[in-house]
């Protein structure tokens, strides 16, 4: 199978995919063998928002190889309560706020090498409000 398609038919690979416990109805991210919170067993996959807010962040002056710093990083609580680390994107420093209200994004991470593969993975940014039409 052709690396794009792989990566096209694996359920999470495009979206933020967590896990809900079918005993006591706890929302998990990332997916693990038991609930966090009663260790049962019975774990169903589970599409998160996506939707949060800052719950603390950082900016990063020296990255791992394959990174540009500086770059900003943030612990972000989604709306279904798992808080979890990621990248900032589309936001300058001086713009963020703890609470500021943030969406997952799907962005580039980084090229690994020679064949040009294309690695891609959840960012966020802050949330774009709609205005209803009226």
């Amino acid at each position: 199978m052709q690396l794009p398609r792989f990566h096209r038919l694996r359920s999470a690979y495009y979206r933020l995919e967590g896990q809900l416990c079918s005993v006591c109805g706890a929302v998990q991210f990332p997916p693990r063998t038991s609930c966090a919170a009663c260790r049962a067993g019975g774990l169903e996959r589970h599409r998160l928002s996506g939707r949060g807010s800052v719950f603390s962040y950082s900016e990063a002056a020296q990255a791992p190889e394959g990174f540009a710093p500086p770059y900003l990083m943030a612990l972000v609580k989604l709306e279904e309560g798992p808080v979890i680390a990621a990248q900032l994107t589309d936001v300058e420093p001086e713009e963020i706020e703890i609470g500021m209200a943030v969406e997952m994004v799907t962005r580039r991470i980084r090229e690994m090498s020679p064949q040009g593969y294309l690695v891609y993975g959840y960012k966020f940014r802050p949330r774009i409000e709609l205005e209803a039409e009226g």
